[in-house]
């Protein structure tokens, strides 16, 4: 049986969880849910069993008993993928070394080489938390000495752009898309941008494929740049997605590629 663990930051009137739930409902797919916070590591309440993390809080706690709980269960995110898109050191490290496309990026402790970064790249950068999320603390520079940030440092080359992209990824297949658009750096719908569902084109659906493949992950959603010359470039990506202005219905897309899991790890 499916067992789901929902996203802590669900609301009625934007709740992740209870679509796939409901879609699940329609499909007469049985489910149970599963309260993370209750686990016991030493003594698990679940065994040979799909689990479905919407989503986890960021406490240092839930993570761990996820992990737990994957010891004797198959965990959708699994938790590698779920802590490598937290980073984004290792997200950007992964899609370098299979070839993803991705903005240069400079990673170090010392100012001086995040200088010397800007001043090849066009005398300006984009300073990113490692750890961060919703576009949060995210700014433009020019100078090494503007970064007020204790080290380390993750900065990337500045791609000029007006817009972005959300692709929703599952089982490595680009499934919904929409473009978002601010009138800042940062295009988040969390951060003021307005977004709307667009078609995949082939060459946006290989640039958020590959990043997937990077991450090995089941779902998650992709943000692409638009480049000047053509294609796109990976900006991050994200384990625990939602899937605001999508028209594509990836409720029951999710739930269809929970059943098919289930499947697969039962036989």
């Amino acid at each position: 049986m499916i067992h789901i663990i929902p996203k802590p930051t669900d609301t009625p009137d934007d709740n992740s969880t209870g679509m796939v739930m409901d879609a699940l409902r329609k499909m007469g797919v049985p489910f149970k849910v599963l309260d993370l916070a209750s686990v016991d590591p030493f003594n698990l309440p679940v065994s040979g069993e799909i689990i479905w993390a919407c989503g986890i809080k960021q406490d240092g706690v839930q993570f761990e008993l996820l992990k737990a709980l994957e010891m004797e269960n198959r965990v959708v995110n699994s938790t590698d993928a779920i802590a490598t898109c937290a980073s984004k050191v290792t997200t950007t490290a992964k899609m370098f070394h299979i070839g993803a496309p991705s903005p240069a990026t400079c990673f170090t402790n010392d100012k001086a080489v995040v200088q010397r970064f800007v001043d090849e790249h066009g005398g300006r950068a984009v300073y990113k938390p490692v750890y961060g999320f919703d576009g949060n603390g995210i700014y433009m520079f020019h100078s090494a000495d503007e970064i007020k940030e204790e080290p380390p440092y993750y900065v990337q080359e500045y791609v000029k752009n007006d817009r972005d992209f959300r692709i929703f990824v599952i089982g490595n297949k680009a499934v919904g898309a929409i473009q978002r658009v601010s009138d800042h750096l940062t295009h988040n719908i969390h951060q003021g941008g307005t977004g709307c569902a667009v078609e995949i084109p082939k060459e946006m659906a290989e640039a958020a494929e590959a990043a997937a493949r990077a991450v090995n992950i089941d779902y998650c959603g992709v943000d692409l740049l638009p480049l000047e010359d053509g294609g796109y470039t990976c900006l991050e990506v994200n384990g625990t997605p939602n899937w605001h202005c999508m028209t594509a219905p990836i409720p029951r897309l999710l739930a269809e590629y929970l059943v098919e899991q289930d499947k697969q790890y039962r036989r």
